[in-house]
Order: C-alpha cells, then sequence, then structure tokens
C-alpha cells in the first residue's frame, strides 16, 4: 500500500535541485506523480505529489527535511483523497495590469463557491502600447447549481477593463 504526498519546496535557483529531489525520492521507492516548478525572483520554487510505498514513508520524510540544511525549505504534507463535486472548466481573465486583480477575481469566486484547482498569472507588455495586461489562467470546480452565464457575469462585473473567457473543457 502506498501513501501520496505533497511536497512545497523553495530555495536560492542553482543547478542539481530537481535532481537531487528526484534521487531521493527515487532511493525511497517513491513515484513523481505531478509537479510545477519555476524560477521567481533568484528563488527556485515547487510544488510536487509523490506516491511512496507506506514502509518507505518514514525514512523519505525523514530524508527530505534533510534539504533544510542544503539551503533548501521543503514542507511535506500527507495527501489525502478528497474529491470536489461540479463541472470542471478554463477560466482565462485579461486586463490591464494593476494590483488587486487577483483578490478581486478568488473573492468572486469564493462567493460562488467555486474551488480554483490550478492557477497561473503573469504580466507582459501589451502589444502595440508599453502597457502591462495581467493574464490569468485557472482550471476551476464550479457547483453544478451554479449556472455558467451567472459566473460569467459576475466576474465581468468586477472591471470593464477585463476580458473574461469561460471553457468547459475536459480535464483529469
Amino acid at each position: 500500500m502506498s501513501q501520496h504526498l505533497v511536497l512545497s519546496f523553495i530555495g536560492d535557483d542553482r543547478p542539481g535541485i530537481v535532481d537531487r529531489l528526484s534521487d531521493t525520492i527515487s532511493r525511497h521507492h517513491g513515484n513523481w506523480l505531478e509537479s510545477r516548478m519555476a524560477h521567481l525572483a533568484d528563488k527556485f520554487a515547487g510544488i510536487l505529489t509523490l506516491s511512496v510505498p507506506i514502509i518507505h514513508q518514514d525514512a523519505l520524510i525523514n530524508d527530505l527535511r534533510d534539504f533544510e540544511k542544503l539551503g533548501l525549505s521543503v514542507t511535506i504534507e500527507i495527501a489525502q483523497n478528497n474529491v470536489v463535486e461540479g463541472s470542471t472548466l478554463s477560466l482565462s481573465v485579461v486586463g490591464n495590469d494593476r494590483a488587486g486583480i487577483v483578490k478581486e477575481v478568488s473573492q468572486v469566486l469564493h462567493s460562488l463557491m467555486v474551488n480554483v484547482k490550478e492557477l497561473k498569472t503573469f504580466c507582459e507588455p501589451a502589444p502595440m502600447s508599453s502597457d502591462m495586461l495581467f493574464k490569468t489562467e485557472m482550471v476551476l470546480v464550479v457547483p453544478d447549481n451554479l449556472p455558467l452565464s451567472e459566473l460569467e457575469i459576475a466576474l465581468e462585473g468586477i472591471s470593464s477593463d477585463l476580458m473574461v473567457e469561460l471553457s468547459v473543457s475536459q480535464f483529469a
């Protein structure tokens, strides 16, 4: 029998971090399942999910905690198998960059009991101008009793300069 673990980590960016993590997981018979990692402001940060046989779990956790000695802060959580029910869809929001967009969008989603499964944000220059555009891409789970038109109206009500695109997709 195996257990799923969720790791988050952050440290100074340097070669070999992924190699050391993957080697440690492999030595304890773990299976690297899903991950998201990025260089952000001179740091390397990530989150990953793995499965490990229960008999190797404690030894793996102890070895992962030793990464602190290498300057990599690692947080380990034991995953539960909770299923969130509803329709899965993607949301894309684009608007002129300003403080508070993520807060405003997340407040609308929370007020409608929409669960955020994935969130990516970035800024880039607008075509034909030097103004910065804020862009976000999300994967959401929307309650079955919430009409998508209501969600779209609520999001578009945040600001007249935000463009909202919802699309129903098949996600694993």
